[in-house]
């Protein structure tokens, strides 16, 4: 009872470990999102745009400064009756500063505004690159299946030409028909073992492109599930691109960049305004002179001690035109950015169009795939009960076999085109 025990466990295992290595569309998505070389790129430019908003906010902060310095000095030296004397001295002094900003051309606070700007815009970049791996992994998805899906059917296939060559051995074995018509039927057999072959390597390629896609580190039993959905809904095209325009981390990022290009350009502006400053220090110093009576060192920081304070006034008269300059290349840059917003909108209308067409059309080709097969498959199977009855001719059973297998490859192939464009256009909706 044990050992019954134990290898049921050990066969539940297994059975739990096969299932685990179906991945559905959503857990590709997520792995993929978390493990994307791009995403990461995206958040690393993040990160620095919040240590930008920091730094922007760190600037409001006074500077503050501490100093010392000992010097030795030997040899001749001048003395207070303006005579040279061998004299060794030693001196020893320190200090403390501060420097408060007080107006900086509205610099620091346009320079924070900017930053901010571009925070969100990273933020959005972020998201974007998101979405284009998540595009990506739908697309093979996808793909991957259809190629399954044609596995299946080479293998229907074969399977009816494995029964072709066992029954022409029947007949030839009985005389009714010539040799030849079992060679035929042991090419048509090879030919499509070959093609089982085929798809079976175009399947294990797509799913290897998938697998590298998620940056999976072992891909040796990588399998997908397959989708339950076969006749989604398709919104119309303006409905699309019309709530795309609100909630699209593309467009969103781009219209974010027009806004930081415009603050970036206030910001360069302040290079034409004064500057005021609050400026503290103090300090104090000690001197011992050779040959001399000196006073003792705490005497001496008493005496020295001095405090120093003030204001600094910094009126920009001429920069070589670096102002001008910066304030020309802020501009540029602005009609840039919002040059680089038309293109992403006139790109996701674009797409969004190409999208729900090519979803109408796979559509349309699916309905009437559906009734090809049907009609192709009823054909094949009045072909094939004509065939064993003898009255109908090899090539004729191939070529209704043909005809059905191609309106199956052409019904799947407008299928899977068909669920792609719209799960393409209902993430374009709801960017989820």
């Amino acid at each position: 009872m044990k050992r019954i025990f134990s290898l049921s466990i050990i066969a539940l295992a297994a059975v739990a470990a096969g299932a685990q290595d179906k991945w559905s569309l959503d857990s590709c998505i997520n792995y993929a999102v978390s493990h994307s070389i791009s995403v990461k790129n995206a958040q690393v430019q993040k990160d620095l745009a919040e240590l930008s908003v920091t730094e922007a906010k760190d600037a409001f902060l006074p500077n503050v400064s501490a100093n010392a310095s000992q010097s030795f000095n030997f040899g001749r030296g001048l003395t207070n009756e303006n005579t040279y004397e061998n004299r060794n001295t030693s001196s020893f002094s320190w200090g403390a500063s501060m420097s408060l900003p007080l107006f900086d051309g509205l610099s620091n606070v346009r320079q924070l505004k900017y930053a901010k700007i571009n925070l969100q815009s990273q933020f959005l970049k972020l998201e974007s690159a998101k979405d284009n791996v998540t595009l990506n992994v739908i697309s093979q998805y996808l793909q991957a299946l259809y190629y399954k899906e044609l596995v299946n059917t080479a293998k229907e296939q074969a399977e009816l030409s494995k029964y072709e060559v066992s029954r022409q051995e029947s007949l030839v074995e009985s005389g009714k028909v010539a040799e030849i018509d079992l060679i035929q039927a042991r090419a048509q057999l090879a030919q499509d073992e070959l093609s089982v072959t085929t798809n079976q390597n175009d399947a294990k390629l797509a799913l290897l492109d998938l697998a590298q896609l998620l940056q999976l580190p072992d891909i040796e039993n990588f399998d997908i599930e397959p989708l339950t959905e076969s006749s989604p809904i398709i919104p119309s095209a303006e409905d699309v691109y019309s709530q795309a325009q609100n909630i699209n981390n593309g467009i969103l990022a781009a219209r974010n960049n027009v806004k930081a290009a415009d603050a970036q350009v206030s910001l360069a502006k302040s290079g034409y305004l004064p500057r005021l400053s609050f400026n503290f220090g103090v300090g104090s110093s000690y001197v011992n002179m050779s040959g001399l009576e000196n006073k003792t060192f705490s005497q001496q920081m008493r005496d020295n001690y001095s405090t120093s304070l003030g204001f600094t006034l910094s009126i920009p008269i001429f920069d070589a035109f670096s102002t001008r300059n910066a304030v020309r290349r802020a501009k540029v840059q602005a009609i840039s950015a919002k040059l680089n917003l038309q293109d992403t909108e006139t790109q996701l209308q674009k797409d969004i169009q190409q999208a729900y067409y090519r979803a109408v059309a796979a559509r349309e080709k699916y309905d009437a795939g559906l009734k090809t097969e049907d009609a192709a498959q009823q054909a094949f199977v009045a072909m094939k009960e004509k065939y064993e009855l003898g009255r109908s001719t090899p090539t004729e059973f191939e070529q209704a076999k043909t005809t059905y297998l191609k309106s199956t490859i052409d019904r799947l192939q407008s299928h899977y085109e068909y669920i792609m464009r719209c799960r393409i256009l209902d993430f374009y909706y709801h960017n989820k």
